[in-house]
């Protein structure tokens, strides 16, 4: 997914690993993504008050909604997307080749190295049902100058929560197991589903930050003095320092977790990019600009692109940590 919100990136402060746990909860915010679209997605990550929960950075949840998206070529550097369906099917085709419809149950993640160009199509030409969300994680410095690649993922670990609840366990480490997706930072993302009537605790690596997002029903995070309610596509983060949360809830629910290591470094992030400074950034779109083959060519589209928007009057900061 593209960015069509561009803006120049506020210096706020984030967690670090000797924080305490916590429960802030924060709400997503509807963004329109413009054009004759007219799709909307509701945005946790990033905000002003938690620009980053371990590597995840972004975080947009598009639908559910009945659309035709339409999501043209356009360049990502220093980052994993990662795009986990609920409903409908999404063609993915980047500018190494691949050519893919993914549905609920299938796993993408692309990692777009030093430069990469993808594009997003709902499948067919009429309005479908959409649902689904996108995330990016941002690379370490070992691997964000890297080439790019692609994976998918059609058969993930699966971990008994009792009682009926389950994780299915997306990237990195959750429990005793691991998904199969190639990460290249300490990191956990899992979609768990909580019957109705039923209480689980999720464990937690207590050295990482956490969070837990919203996606359907009425979860409650009970771990706390005060139970904290999660509505959809909210996100309450948790800090650090925790060894396990619990989840209740009335009715059958399904939240997202969210967690990894505190990252290795600050970022800046504009638009699709996810670099360390203003002139990394104002180089990769300028290449963008200009055509560079650093992006490539989308398989199987002509010249239709997104164009950068423009700059910013500001220099572009680092997302700081707090000291």
């Amino acid at each position: 997914m593209t960015r069509l919100d561009a803006e120049a990136t506020e210096t706020v402060e984030r967690p670090v690993a000797g924080d305490a746990p916590r429960s802030l909860l924060l709400h997503a915010r509807e963004v329109p993504l413009g054009g004759v679209r007219g799709m909307k997605v509701s945005r946790a990550l990033p905000q002003r008050e938690l620009p980053m929960v371990g590597a995840w950075c972004f975080l947009d949840r598009f639908g559910p909604q009945v659309t035709t998206m339409r999501v043209e070529p356009h360049p990502h550097i220093g980052l994993q997307t990662v795009t986990w369906p609920f409903a409908g099917q999404t063609r993915h085709r980047d500018a190494i080749g691949s050519d893919v419809v993914i549905a609920r149950g299938q796993l993408n993640i692309m990692t777009s190295g030093a430069g990469i160009s993808h594009s997003e199509y709902s499948v067919g030409d009429d309005p479908v049902e959409t649902d689904a969300l996108q995330l990016w994680v941002a690379l370490p410095e070992s691997r964000r100058h890297g080439e790019p690649g692609f994976e998918r993922h059609v058969d993930l670990p699966i971990v008994d929560l009792g009682g009926g609840a389950a994780a299915v366990v997306l990237v990195g480490h959750f429990g005793e197991v691991s998904s199969p997706a190639v990460m290249h930072t300490p990191i956990v993302g899992a979609e768990v589903f909580v019957p109705a009537g039923t209480r689980v605790t999720l464990p937690l690596d207590p050295r990482w930050e956490h969070a837990i997002v919203g996606v359907d029903g009425a979860p409650l995070v009970v771990s706390d003095p005060a139970p904290v309610a999660v509505p959809a596509n909210d996100l309450l983060y948790l800090g650090v320092g925790r060894e396990g949360v619990e989840i209740a809830a009335d009715t059958d629910a399904t939240v997202f977790l969210l967690g990894g290591e505190p990252f290795e470094d600050d970022i800046v992030m504009w638009w699709n990019f996810v670099g360390r400074s203003h002139d990394e950034i104002v180089a990769a779109r300028e290449d963008w600009e200009a055509g560079s083959p650093r992006f490539g060519h989308v398989v199987a589209h002509g010249d239709e692109r997104i164009p950068a928007p423009p700059m910013p009057t500001v220099r572009l900061t680092r997302r700081r940590r707090r000291p």
